[in-house]
């Protein structure tokens, strides 16, 4: 806060009078948050795509359309290009797979998608061992992800 140090008689209408003739100024400079809020906006937008997936997967191409996701968060199951199962950034044994899908279902719900990123370079078998014990412990929403085709 500052003083404006105009005289009586001006044409200011920043405040009231005081009995020296000066006025209050009550404006407040909002350029500085501005500023600090489009700074905070920039770095979002950037570390934002980093944030989206933990394990590096190599995803085939496809022509699907995109699936619309309204649920919750889905749970993220991957396989790398090794044949590594990764639930999130966990590496999961495929025998361990059920009973930690087991322990998920207790306590969200089996109606909870759950996204299945194969490596490109993955044999069709083994994503398909990771489905079948995905449908094994009753989740029924499960999606295989892929990259869009370039045209």
């Amino acid at each position: 806060m500052g003083a404006n140090l105009q005289k009586r008689g001006g044409s200011s209408r920043r405040g009231r009078r005081r009995a020296g003739g000066f006025t209050q100024m009550s404006d407040i400079n909002v350029t500085p948050f501005v500023d600090v809020m489009l700074v905070l906006l920039i770095v979002f937008m950037v570390t934002a795509p980093l944030l989206t997936a933990g394990v590096q997967v190599d995803l085939p191409d496809n022509n699907a359309a995109p699936v619309n996701t309204t649920d919750d968060k889905p749970i993220e199951i991957s396989i790398d290009k090794s044949g590594s199962v990764f639930v999130g950034e966990t590496e999961v044994e495929l025998e361990r797979l059920s009973v930690l899908l087991n322990e998920m279902a207790k306590e969200n719900t089996t109606e909870q998608r759950i996204f299945v990123r194969g490596d490109k370079g993955v044999s069709y078998g083994e994503i398909m061992d990771v489905v079948g014990v995905i449908s094994e412990t009753g989740f029924t929403k499960i999606a295989l992800v892929s990259n869009p085709a370039n045209k």
